[in-house]
């Protein structure tokens, strides 16, 4: 099993920046994917950012340029800088990883419980 426990969202400026961290504990073998989503009122939830793992990354293009997802393997710790803060960009910001529980395993999904992000103009 994989816990996933968001930190650092909040209220700031538009214009404003904010670092939301994502720590991932349990027993389990291994990490794919990490990635972070979010979901306005009355919207889906969508993806925000992600890195597989192997080194690559994908944005969603209204965060693009402005928004930095990074990952320390070795802390099983993922990150997102958000900077140039947008109103359209208040939301439950979710932490979200592929793992496996043992090396045979197949993956599963795991969310965390989700951080607020309110960005006021």
């Amino acid at each position: 099993q994989v816990q996933l426990v968001e930190s650092g969202g909040g209220l700031v400026q538009a214009g404003g920046s904010l670092r939301l961290s994502c720590a991932a504990s349990g027993s389990f073998f291994r990490l794919n994917a990490m990635g972070w989503y979010r979901q306005a009122p009355g919207k889906q939830r969508e993806l925000v950012a992600d890195n597989t793992g192997g080194g690559s990354t994908n944005y969603a293009d209204s965060v693009k340029g402005r928004f930095t997802i990074s990952r320390d393997n070795a802390k099983n710790m993922v990150y997102l800088q958000m900077d140039s803060l947008k109103p359209e960009d208040t939301a439950v910001y979710y932490c979200n990883a592929e793992g496996y529980s043992g090396r045979w395993s197949l993956p599963r999904n795991y969310w965390g419980q989700g951080t607020q992000v309110t960005v006021s103009s």
